[in-house]
């Protein structure tokens, strides 16, 4: 004889004991477990939508144009002549001959007597006859001064005349003095004219004729 079982699912337990609290935790754990995967899937899927935009913003962003290849290579130009320039020339200092001096001392001897009166002890000697052998010099020395040079003033205005000298002026060819501050235009007094030559007619020289002697000995026969 078969038995037919009825389950009834709209009973309700009428007693509550330890294993329908054990059930009861296991459904509230899944629970839990799965909301927090839930939410884990959930921050996933908006990390990945988020890092697409970056990427995509960052390839759309305006790269900077390149250099032209001119500008390049002026600048690799200017590096080597910063690298490679050359080393500034060491000053030579030019050795001047004596016997052009030599020939103008023996000159002012011959026409003035020169060495002669500057050798010459002059304490024993009244300021009149001092005077006297001054102007036989000077006469001299002016003679031979314009017959071998040519002089000219290094400024052309007058002495005691307000000058102005500009930027970049030639400081071998005027001296500044008195109180120098600052830096060019200088305005200032001009005391002296200076003096220039403009050009040089010494004999020359025989071969084998020595400089050195400036006056030759005198010996009366």
């Amino acid at each position: 004889m078969n038995m037919i079982y009825a389950i009834d699912l709209s009973l309700k337990p009428t007693t509550f004991d330890l294993w329908h609290v054990c059930l009861a935790g296991t459904v509230v754990l899944l629970a839990l477990i799965l909301i927090v995967l839930l939410l884990t899937m959930l921050v996933s899927l908006v990390r990945c939508k988020k890092k697409p935009t970056v990427q995509h913003v960052q390839q759309v962003a305006p790269t900077p144009a390149p250099e032209p290849v001119v500008k390049i290579v002026e600048k690799i130009v200017e590096v080597e002549k910063l690298v490679y320039a050359p080393a500034p020339e060491p000053v030579i200092l030019k050795e001047s001959t004596p016997d052009a001096a030599l020939q103008l001392l023996g000159l002012l001897q011959k026409e003035a007597r020169f060495i002669d009166f500057i050798k010459e002890d002059i304490t024993s000697y009244n300021d009149a006859d001092i005077g006297i052998a001054a102007r036989v010099v000077h006469e001299g020395c002016n003679k031979a001064i314009n017959e071998h040079f040519t002089l000219a003033p290094v400024r052309s205005e007058q002495e005691g005349e307000k000058i102005t000298l500009p930027q970049g002026f030639d400081a071998a060819a005027v001296r500044l003095t008195g109180n120098i501050v600052g830096s060019a235009p200088f305005t200032g007094t001009l005391i002296h004219k200076g003096w220039q030559v403009t050009s040089i007619r010494l004999p020359k020289l025989t071969q084998g004729h020595n400089a050195a002697i400036l006056a030759a000995a005198e010996v009366e026969l």
